[in-house]
């Protein structure tokens, strides 16, 4: 068991929580809590540490599904001080995992899709934003994710634990050239629609049968214009009152729902509704 905070392996979890840098260096992220350590891929799962108070729970009956697992991985088991330290959280599950990050491309999102629907994310910095974008957007039956260089870090620890696992199905890239990204997917037919304060056309009337892509700008300043000039329409969602836009995860939320309507995919294999 480890006990001390000052072991080299505490250390690193700690780096890793706290450093993109640290996680882009070693190619992990770490994913904490009893879900996200469930629905870890087996052959990405790297490293786990169980605090001693939960070993203690599973050793006497508690939550089978996450003994079952543990069965099949060796683990350390850390003190419940140590753990504490380790943890991004203030009330830790008294699990985490060290997991190899995921990578997909352009293709293989689209690969098997007649008419992908893709989101693209241009400088978006809040991690609880962008983690509960990736949810809805695996809700929502989206075929990937896009992000823009500056985006903050996919694999921040509250982007993570905001997505409740859906990191691990929906696939996304980072891209240094998202001017680029956006002209190749034009080229392929994908109609390209910018979520837009000055939109001309209501969200809901975007044609979204077809392969389509939505682009969503930061929090605070939205699109910048040389990317909103790459779209092929700029749409908008109708407010009341004085607030100036939607929170950035609604807005693609409903985009994402509106498109999935269009497409009429309520009783279709996948969908829950």
């Amino acid at each position: 068991m480890i006990t001390s905070v000052t072991n080299q392996k505490v250390k690193r979890i700690v780096q890793l929580n706290k450093k993109a840098a640290a996680r882009e260096e070693e190619n992990v992220f770490v994913a904490e809590g009893i879900k996200m350590f469930l629905e870890a891929p087996p052959e990405y799962l790297k490293e786990i540490y169980v605090s001693e108070s939960l070993l203690k729970q599973l050793e006497g009956g508690a939550d089978l599904s996450v003994a079952e697992k543990l069965k099949r991985f060796t683990y350390e088991v850390v003190s419940n001080q140590v753990f504490q330290k380790m943890s991004d959280t203030r009330t830790p599950q008294g699990i985490l995992c060290v997991v190899k990050r995921l990578t997909y491309t352009l293709e293989q999102m689209a690969e098997g899709k007649e008419n992908p629907l893709f989101l693209i994310l241009e400088s978006l910095q809040d991690p609880g934003n962008l983690g509960t974008i990736i949810r809805t957007g695996e809700c929502a039956g989206i075929s990937g994710l896009i992000l823009s260089k500056d985006t903050v870090d996919i694999y921040n620890p509250k982007t993570i634990r905001s997505t409740m696992g859906a990191i691990y199905r929906l696939p996304f890239l980072y891209t240094e050239d998202l001017r680029g990204i956006l002209q190749i997917m034009k080229a392929k037919g994908i109609a390209i629609y910018a979520s837009h304060l000055k939109g001309r056309l209501s969200y809901d009337k975007a044609c979204c049968t077809k392969a389509a892509a939505f682009l969503i700008g930061n929090e605070g300043n939205g699109l910048t214009e040389e990317t909103t000039a790459l779209a092929d329409e700029r749409i908008k969602i109708p407010m009341a009152g004085q607030a100036e836009s939607l929170n950035a995860g609604v807005a693609a939320a409903l985009l994402m729902y509106e498109a999935a309507r269009q497409r009429q995919w309520k009783g279709t294999k996948g969908w829950k509704g």
